[in-house]
This record gives structure tokens, sequence and C-alpha cells, in this order.
């Protein structure tokens, strides 16, 4: 409780700092040293107030259970991931690429990142890991057109030449792809709950020296309930989120700063807005197959990419649309091949009902072969 309200504290007394302070702050970013502190301060409280999400969010995944929970945390990390990636694009007036560079970024870091490193460590410790297949193939059935429709479809029409879209595309695209990802969550929600949650299976009874203390309050995932209202839950998860997005923007002014006057590439804006909305989800991604509950890893990880993209491409457009810069959504021709073989690999991976550790082998090297890309296209 002591860690939440310093939290909170931390965070929000940032948020009145720049909302006083914040144009005389961003003013010093000439210096380097003040430069570097403000960055720093700046991230180390959103990662923090964005881990407070995850942890109001699996204590609501633990109550409501699957797949309730992971959607609850995953739909809160996108509208951070979208606070971010707006306040760049309506801040600096020049990103056309930072929308998709972001998105690509996710696919790359969640498709073969995390999963890599993920059936590393569970088929380490439990050899070979179960899932659900069904909903397994549920997500990989949205993912692959919600992926290739935005980021590899416009390389190849002829009303544009540069991987833009037209405005009838763009209104057309977004409102496809809301009505998928829409139609996704009814189902997974609904009719189809039963193919996001941990497959039944036999289990040996646990010694009596490992049996749990009867008098203890646990979650789903094993982790113990503080306790109190459901609504005050999902009141502390709306305030860890709020700093995130208000400090979005002056966070955007130093990112953007930093890559002009480091010359780095533009690519690494969107891998830095990735890396920071979605590290406190992976790590929870990461102790889930620690625990040998893939499903719910897989829940985490599938579902960050199908609603990053379901949500993602309609707000990059709106924005683009509403202020009349342009966004450029395809992907290089190397990205492509990358792409191609991620979302392979991954209906290969997620086409049977065991995971071993090869798998997770072949995802991390793509995923090393993207970071190498990245500096040396």
């Amino acid at each position: 409780m002591s860690a939440m309200i310093l939290r909170l504290a931390c965070a929000w007394a940032t948020v009145a700092a720049f909302l006083l302070f914040g144009s005389s702050l961003l003013g010093q970013l000439g210096a380097p040293l003040i430069s570097a502190v403000i960055f720093l301060w700046l991230l180390g409280i959103i990662i923090w107030a964005a881990f407070g999400v995850v942890h109001e969010a699996e204590i609501l995944a633990g109550r409501l259970g699957e797949p309730f929970g992971t959607l609850i945390l995953t739909l809160s990390i996108v509208i951070i991931e979208v606070a971010l990636i707006s306040a760049v694009m309506l801040g600096a007036k020049g990103a056309p690429t930072l929308g998709r560079d972001t998105m690509f970024a996710v696919l790359m870091i969640v498709l073969n990142g995390v999963v890599g490193i993920g059936l590393l460590v569970g088929g380490r410790r439990h050899f070979a890991q179960s899932y659900n297949l069904k909903g397994a193939s549920s997500y990989l059935a949205v993912i692959i057109p919600l992926t290739v429709i935005p980021l590899v479809l416009p390389n190849f029409t002829t009303s544009t030449t540069n991987g833009t879209l037209t405005t009838l595309q763009s209104v057309s695209f977004s409102l496809f792809t809301i009505a998928l990802y829409g139609a996704f969550l009814v189902l997974q929600t609904g009719r189809h709950r039963s193919f996001f949650q941990e497959p039944t299976r036999e289990q040996a009874p646990l010694p009596r020296t490992a049996l749990p203390d009867e008098d203890a309050v646990e979650d789903d995932h094993g982790h113990p309930d503080p306790g109190g209202a459901t609504a005050t839950h999902v009141v502390l998860l709306l305030a860890n989120i709020l700093p995130i997005v208000i400090l979005a923007k002056s966070l955007a002014a130093v990112l953007d700063f930093g890559i002009i006057k480091l010359g780095a590439p533009v690519a690494l804006g969107g891998i830095l807005i990735a890396m920071v909305v979605f590290t406190p989800e992976c790590i929870a991604a990461l102790r889930a197959i620690s625990a040998n509950q893939l499903q719910r890893a897989i829940n985490l990880c599938l579902g960050a990419a199908a609603s990053t993209l379901g949500l993602t491409v309609p707000a990059v457009l709106a924005i683009g649309l509403m202020t009349g810069q342009e966004v450029v959504l395809g992907l290089s021709g190397t990205n492509m091949v990358i792409l191609a073989m991620t979302l392979l690999l991954s209906t290969l991976t997620f086409t049977g009902t065991r995971t071993t550790m090869l798998e997770g082998a072949v995802h991390l090297a793509v995923f090393f072969v993207f970071v190498v890309l990245v500096f040396s296209p």
C-alpha cells in the first residue's frame, strides 16, 4: 500500500511540475546534462506508473478471470501507446512514419522478443508447455489481416506511390480495422470466452507441504489479493494511466529533440515508445510463462499485437486526416520480409498444443535480426 501511495504521489507531483513549469523545463533541452536529467525523470516516472497499471490490472484479472484480465491490461497499455504517438505527431508535425515504426516495433518486440525469451525460459523450466490452441489461432486469424492491410498493402496500391493512403482508403481501412477488432472483442468476451482460458488438464495432487495456506487469499495467478472493492482498483488503474497520458507530450518533446540531436535512426523513436509502453506488460508475460501459465502469456502477447493494430491504426490515420499530416504506413521491403517471417513463424509456433525451447530460439533469432537492421539497414 505504501509503495502504491508513493508511486501515485510521485507521478502526480511530476504532472503538477510539468503543468506549472513545463515550458521553462523543456526550454533547457539545449544543455546535455539537463536534457538527460529531464529524459530520465520522465522515463522513470512513466515506466513506474506503467508498472502500477500492470499491478492493478493483475488484481482485476484475478477477480474477473480470463480473458477480461489481460484484456483490461492490453487496452490500458494501448491507450498509453496511442497517447504517446499522438503527442509526438501533434508536437513534431513531421513524423509521418512514427505510427508505422511504433506498431512494427511492438510486433517485433512482442511476437519475437518476448515470445522468444518466454519460450526459452518456459521450456527450460517446464520442458514443454500447453495452451489453448483455439485461442492462439483466433488471435493469429485477426492479427494477420490487421497487420498486412495497413503495413504491407499501401506499398502495392496505385493511388499513391510512397506507402501512404488516400482519404477514402484511410477512412475505409480505419472502419474495417475497428469493426474487425470490435467483433473479435465481442466473441472473445462472449461466445468464445473459453478459447482464451487455460486448457483443462489433469493435475497431480500437491504434497501436503506444498499446499497453499488455507487462510491466504490469492487471485487466479497466485498473487495475494490486497482486498478492497473492485471499483477501487478500477479507480487506481485510471489514476496510474492518467499521469502517463498527461506526461506523454513532454516525453515526446524530449524524444524528438534527442533523436535529432544525436542523429539517430528515425525508427528509433517508435522503438523507444514501444519499449517504454510495453516493458511492464512484457515482464508480466514472462512472469506468467515462468509460472507455467502459458495461456495468460499468449493472451498478453498476442492480445497486445491485436490491440495495437486494432486501435493504433485508426488513431494514427485520424490524426493525419484531421491535421493534414502525411502518414506513411507501408513498410520497407526489408521490414516486409521480416514481418512475413514473423507471421509465418508465429503461425507454426502456435498451431500445435505444446511449445518447446526450439520455437523460442527461432523467434529470438528473428528479433536480433530486426535490431541489427534498425542501425544498419
